[in-house]
């Protein structure tokens, strides 16, 4: 016991010493790099995920029954084809009904505008009545001695010394009642002679208790146009529900969605078939409020996709949504990214990294951001390699890997890349 007592105090005494002789070992050195001129850049970053440029929700002009689905999710179709169709038995109905009242409103047009009008009767009525007025005057000169009669031979003096009752009272008739019995007589005249209007406007004026030309047929005319109108407006419209019993791709796509199949029922208006172009694909995102105030139109992007490591696509952003949404209390803003070129076989919905660069400045004296101080004032320092005090800086633009020193270095020193 004693024995092994005195070998333990031996060994202690012998680390004492050691401990006591062996010098202290130096720091390692703190890594350095060099001052450099370069690029620095600001960006911002967050997950968003692919769309397509363009989506169209097809929907049937008209209810019905599904009679025919052509395509399914996923299929790839050209403009121009027939995606689905229902039954178009009563919308072939209402066209051939519509087109049936159209043909009537135009029959009715056509009656309407060969009917007399009241200028054409008064027109009629006036020629009537210059024919009458010629009548009487040559009766008139008839009567009372006309160049015509004086210039036959002379009367036999039997009949000149000796003028019949009959004759005198012939001649002393007055021009009124000569003029008024002719007029009388064609007014009466059951044959519809030479001083009745033309057109049957003297019927017509008869009929109305006033002896004018009916003056309500241009009024007939204006209602047989506007029915003609409104047929014309049906028809198109049973003309479109018609075309409507077919859903037609707009654009080249593909099929994103089939909202039932045949044998369903739809809805006039209600989306049946979605479809998206892929050939436009772009990047729908969401940015916190932080960041979202730095974003604009037209600034320059890279998308980073999972299934492509290592790629990087240049984009631009081509949209930001002027109103946020409130997620979980944090406000983001929309964005859309678009490609510069749209890799091929893109999926729509995957995921993509995006970084949108807000700032950059070219050529400027740089270090890495993490050998930056930046004190509250905005006034940062830096340890220079071998120097006991850090050295105070004026920093511009501070990026994620490079912060910009305006001055306070020359370019030919090292500094500590953290402390």
């Amino acid at each position: 016991m004693v024995a092994g007592g005195v070998v333990a105090i031996g060994l202690l005494g012998t680390a004492s010493a050691y401990a006591l002789t062996t010098p202290e070992a130096a720091p390692a050195p703190a890594p350095t790099t060099a001052v450099d001129r370069g690029d620095v850049t600001v960006a911002v970053a967050t997950v968003g995920t692919l769309q397509p440029g363009q989506q169209r929700q097809l929907s049937f002009a008209t209810a019905g029954t599904v009679t025919e689905v052509g395509v399914r999710p996923g299929d790839t179709v050209p403009a121009g084809r027939i995606l689905a169709a229902i039954d178009d038995g009563p919308a072939q109905e209402a066209v051939s009904a519509a087109q049936d009242a159209l043909t009537q409103a135009e029959e009715a047009l056509t009656a309407a505008r060969q009917a007399p009008t009241a200028a054409s009767c008064t027109d009629a009525a006036a020629a009537a009545g210059t024919r009458v007025a010629a009548r009487t005057v040559s009766i008139g000169w008839q009567t009372t001695g006309s160049p015509a009669a004086t210039g036959t031979p002379s009367p036999s003096p039997s009949a000149t010394t000796t003028p019949t009752p009959s004759a005198t009272a012939t001649a002393s008739a007055s021009p009124d009642r000569a003029t008024a019995s002719p007029s009388a007589g064609a007014s009466r005249s059951p044959g519809g002679g030479g001083d009745r209007p033309a057109g049957g406007c003297a019927d017509s004026g008869s009929r109305s208790g006033g002896g004018a030309a009916d003056t309500g047929s241009g009024d007939s005319v204006l209602r047989a146009q506007q029915q003609v109108t409104s047929a014309e407006l049906r028809l198109a419209q049973a003309r479109d529900a018609y075309a409507g019993t077919t859903i037609t791709a707009p654009v080249a796509g593909k099929v994103l969605s089939v909202a039932g199949p045949v044998g369903g029922q739809v809805t006039a208006g209600s989306a049946f078939i979605q479809l998206g172009v892929v050939d436009d694909m772009q990047v729908a995102a969401s940015f916190p409020e932080a960041d979202a105030g730095r974003l604009r139109t037209g600034l320059t992007a890279t998308v980073a996709l999972a299934d492509r490591p290592g790629e990087e696509f240049p984009a631009r952003v081509t949209q930001v949504d002027p109103v946020g949404v409130n997620d979980s209390g944090l406000v983001r803003y929309g964005t859309l990214i678009a490609f510069d070129q749209v890799p091929a076989d893109l999926l729509v919905g995957q995921s993509a990294q995006v970084r949108v660069t807000v700032v950059t400045v070219s050529d400027v004296l740089r270090v890495p951001s993490t050998a930056v101080h930046v004190g509250a004032d905005g006034t940062g320092s830096v340890r220079l390699d071998g120097a006991a005090e850090p050295r105070e800086v004026v920093v511009g633009v501070r990026g994620d890997q490079y912060t910009e020193i305006r001055s306070g270095l020359t370019g030919s020193e090292r500094v500590w890349t953290s402390w």
